[in-house]
């Protein structure tokens, strides 16, 4: 009976742990169905010789006039990798894109493989480790992912200044995260605000931005910084070139879809009070 038993246990194994992997995954059926044929047609692509800048744009084109939907990392319950193509804020268009660019240049085509690129770039020390390990504010994703060697933070060496960057506008505003009823989550999250406020960054004022877009690379993560004192990026997105002026290439909650703006980057900024500046990123 026990070589029988034993038959039976690995069956059993063999069909749990499949879900047991991806436990910690979220991703409906069309959001991987449309995954799935974006990195099909990709691979199918000449694409070995592109520049990551160059592959962040055309793959950034591929989800023009994609839906706009915020919030669609917030789920109740335990931390989960989420994965949504099929509605996208400014920070999961990014991650997105950057996470596709990375996997053409490394020849990976598969979900399995861009799910685990993808927790290497959101989460801190590449490893989802519950709600806190996130990297929520994005000057903390721009130095986390660099110090993974992802990308590199630019922005003094095309002309910036020194940003004072003390945000505290999760830990002062629990209400507004629900997660952050757990004390534990809240001590955390306080913790990386610390750290954050610890470090030296750089930001390019929305007044120099005309005359040092020239330093700037279509291509290039720009994060919009903000005039708040209590946060420092307000919104994300690509850099991109057209008819001679940087542009950018990013998710609207204006407009509510992936767009490249009217404006060009300095005059986009220029009409917003709460927009201060930008830092600026550069794929390795």
């Amino acid at each position: 009976m026990i070589p029988f038993m034993n038959k039976i246990i690995a069956l059993v194994l063999f069909l749990i742990l499949p879900f047991i992997s991806t436990a910690q995954t979220v991703c409906t059926l069309e959001s991987r169905e449309k995954l799935e044929e974006m990195l099909s047609k990709l691979e199918q692509k000449d694409l070995e010789n592109r520049t990551s800048n160059e592959l962040v744009i055309e793959i950034g084109k591929l989800f023009l006039e994609t839906p706009y939907v915020e919030k669609t990392l917030e789920l109740p319950g335990s931390e989960k990798l989420v994965i949504n193509l099929t509605g996208l804020d400014c920070t999961t268009f990014l991650e997105t894109v950057v996470t596709m660019t990375r996997l053409t240049q490394e020849g990976k085509f598969t979900f399995e493989a861009f799910e685990k690129e993808l927790e290497m770039l959101r989460y801190r020390d590449g490893i989802n480790s519950g709600y806190s390990s996130r990297l929520h504010y994005f000057s903390d994703w721009i130095y986390e992912n660099e110090q993974k060697r992802i990308l590199k933070d630019v922005t003094k060496e095309v002309g910036g200044s020194p940003y004072g960057n003390t945000p505290s506008f999760m830990s002062e505003n629990p209400k507004f995260y629900a997660q952050l009823n757990n004390s534990s989550n809240l001590v955390q999250i306080k913790a990386s605000e610390a750290l954050i406020k610890g470090r030296s960054y750089f930001y390019i004022p929305k007044a120099d931005i005309k005359k040092l877009e020239k330093n700037i690379q279509s291509g290039d993560i720009i994060a919009i910084t903000t005039s708040m004192n209590n946060l420092d990026i307000v919104h994300t997105g690509f850099a991109i070139e057209k008819n001679g002026r940087m542009h950018l290439l990013h998710a609207s909650s204006k407009n509510m879809k992936v767009e490249i703006s009217e404006k060009p980057l300095s005059e986009y900024l220029a009409g917003n009070k709460s927009q201060s500046g930008i830092m600026v990123a550069r794929l390795r």
